[in-house]
């Protein structure tokens, strides 16, 4: 059985991060969301309203499955029992980003295989912080986020 982890931190969960758990589930087995607590992070939503807002916008699949994790992703995979990483590349720039970590995360875990998809076109320049900057400042996001995330991070974001 082969898994995988979509780690992320989903402040935000955006279309884009759906796409791409759309297109990673024929791959595996098993797809495990994690969501990552960072404490040196001050997230819009706490990590139990992001497990919720997943919970409730991804597909129901029992081959899916939304945790919360601190600490390094490779340590987590070791733990569980999860054998790959799955990351979306949009940019250039993620890629070399993602091809550093993922270099050292075979390091850390040489069983630990990093899993690049791309995202479709349309949701390819689509970011959480992105979509926060816009919804600060007014505008339509209905096209990149559920309309029950909209709606939060406007409740969320209009409300400061």
């Amino acid at each position: 059985m082969v898994s995988a982890l979509y780690p992320g931190s989903f402040d935000p969960v955006t279309r884009g991060h759906l796409d791409l758990v759309e297109r990673a589930l024929p791959l595996f087995d098993h797809l495990t969301v994690a969501v990552g607590i960072n404490s040196q992070k001050s997230p819009t939503f706490s990590s139990e309203e992001r497990v919720a807002m997943l919970r409730e916008v991804l597909p129901d699949d029992d081959r899916l499955s939304v945790v919360t994790f601190s600490g390094l992703v490779v340590d987590f995979c070791r733990k569980e029992k999860i054998g790959a990483i799955l990351r979306g590349v949009r940019t250039i720039s993620d890629f070399e980003s993602e091809y550093q970590m993922a270099l050292t995360n075979r390091h850390l875990e040489p069983s630990v295989e990093s899993v690049f998809v791309m995202p479709s076109a349309q949701y390819s320049y689509v970011s959480s912080s992105l979509m926060r900057e816009v919804v600060r400042n007014g505008g339509d996001v209905s096209s990149f986020l559920h309309p029950t995330v909209e709606q939060r991070l406007r409740d969320r974001l209009q409300s400061k």
